[in-house]
């Protein structure tokens, strides 16, 4: 049988695409994966063939979100970048026999190009946002055309409102994206990354914060500076207890420890190097007796072992609420964490994703989102309050991203498709 090509067009979509990808091979079917955006780590990372060369932008995909971002993208070659790609596509179209997109409308627009069968993951919009939604033109009169054979969304809302819409089926079977978090923490759920050498016991009875500065470059990095402001002003002790909490830093492997010491620098922190003669030390920043551990390439393991999380990140937020952890976000210049994008993740996902109002990068903002992540581990840390806050925490996990193993159901609808005649279509 011909395979199937996974189309996406960000991170978060890589990572739902190699999900996909992964239990399809193990179903026994083929396939190849075109990232439109970046380089596919995640389908790389999960043995799936990308097709071509890729490439890196500054904007990580979002240059639409401004004016900025879309005069950026134009300097940088991204529009003409993705329009090559599509024309690779179009050129060995016949190959596949299937065309999955995951994302949103650009990977939707890419599979009806080439006027084979598709499938389609609407894992970027969601009726959370509006409570109907408004896809942009003609994304809606595409998932409309017969050659789609399915569409899934990414929550029960949007399934239930695009079905209205479109007037056929929009099933919900999960969010893929999730699977793979959910089984690295289950590997590692029996130790948390650096308390041994961070005191033993003691640690354990510590609440851990995990500090997410995305994963899109330059912004990540630039996105650092804003967090070490936070934490600097966050109180030494919370509760009552007189324990400070342990802060753990989840970093994509592309933030060198060279740029992040450089970052920290002006703000008077200092990187130390990790000791493993001792054991697993990791390294960190250091200031005025405060310590931020650097973990690179542990996502998992950070946030299974976390409390609270302080994040400037999109998928790996949501990947944080699907674990019933509370999240603080911390709004920056983006391209990406904007204050736009933070409100519109907070509509998304519910009331377990809280932010400091002020403006970006001022003192005030970051003084006020440091009163509120003390209150939040105060809160966590209440005999009575805390255990209500959790259970609330799961049920909007369960509402908002639902069940594990969408990829393993979203594999076997897709295997059904496959096992079908393929349908002979007159003006689609």
């Amino acid at each position: 049988m011909k395979p199937v090509l996974l189309l996406s067009n960000g991170h978060g979509e890589d990572l739902s695409g190699a999900a996909l990808g992964s239990q399809l091979r193990q179903r026994g079917v083929a396939v190849e994966a075109l990232p439109l955006v970046g380089h596919g780590q995640a389908y790389r990372q999960a043995g799936i063939p990308v097709l071509g060369p890729t490439r890196d932008f500054s904007t990580g995909g979002l240059g639409y979100t401004s004016l900025a971002g879309r005069l950026t993208d134009l300097r940088e070659g991204q529009f003409t970048y993705v329009l090559r790609l599509l024309g690779r596509l179009w050129r060995r179209r016949l190959r596949y026999r299937l065309v999955v997109a995951v994302g949103d409308l650009v990977p939707v627009l890419g599979a009806w190009l080439t006027g084979q069968e598709s499938a389609v993951y609407l894992v970027a919009y969601s009726s959370h946002y509006e409570g109907r939604l408004r896809l942009p033109w003609p994304c809606g009169w595409l998932l409309k055309r017969p050659r789609v054979r399915a569409v899934w969304s990414r929550d029960q809302l949007t399934a239930k409102d695009l079905s209205e819409q479109l007037g056929r089926p929009v099933d919900f079977l999960g969010n893929p994206f999730l699977d793979p978090l959910l089984e690295g923490v289950a590997a590692t759920a029996a130790s948390r990354p650096g308390e041994e050498p961070s005191g033993g016991a003691a640690a354990a009875s510590r609440p851990v914060l995990a500090v997410l500065p995305g994963s899109r470059l330059p912004e990540a990095l630039g996105n650092l500076p804003l967090l070490l402001g936070v934490l600097e002003r966050l109180p030494a002790a919370n509760g009552g207890s007189g324990e400070a909490a342990i802060l753990r830093a989840a970093l994509v492997a592309a933030l060198k420890p060279t740029a992040i010491a450089a970052a920290a620098a002006p703000l008077g922190w200092r990187f130390v190097q990790g000791d493993g003669a001792a054991g697993p030390e990791p390294a960190s920043l250091q200031r005025q007796g405060r310590r931020l551990e650097l973990h690179w390439n542990r996502f998992a393991a950070v946030l299974a072992s976390s409390d609270l999380v302080l994040a400037m990140s999109g998928t790996a937020s949501e990947q944080a609420v699907a674990l019933a952890r509370p999240v603080l976000q911390l709004a920056g210049p983006g391209p990406q964490f904007t204050e736009g994008f933070a409100e519109a993740q907070r509509r998304l996902l519910g009331p377990g994703v809280q932010c400091a109002a002020g403006p970006v990068g001022q003192e005030n903002t970051l003084a006020a989102t440091a009163r509120m992540l003390g209150s939040m581990l105060d809160r966590l840390a209440d005999p009575v309050a805390g255990p209500t806050w959790r259970r609330e925490l799961e049920a909007i996990a369960a509402e908002r991203l639902g069940a594990t193993g969408g990829s393993d159901r979203i594999a076997a609808a897709i295997q059904t498709i496959l096992n079908s005649p393929k349908r002979t279509l007159q003006g689609d």
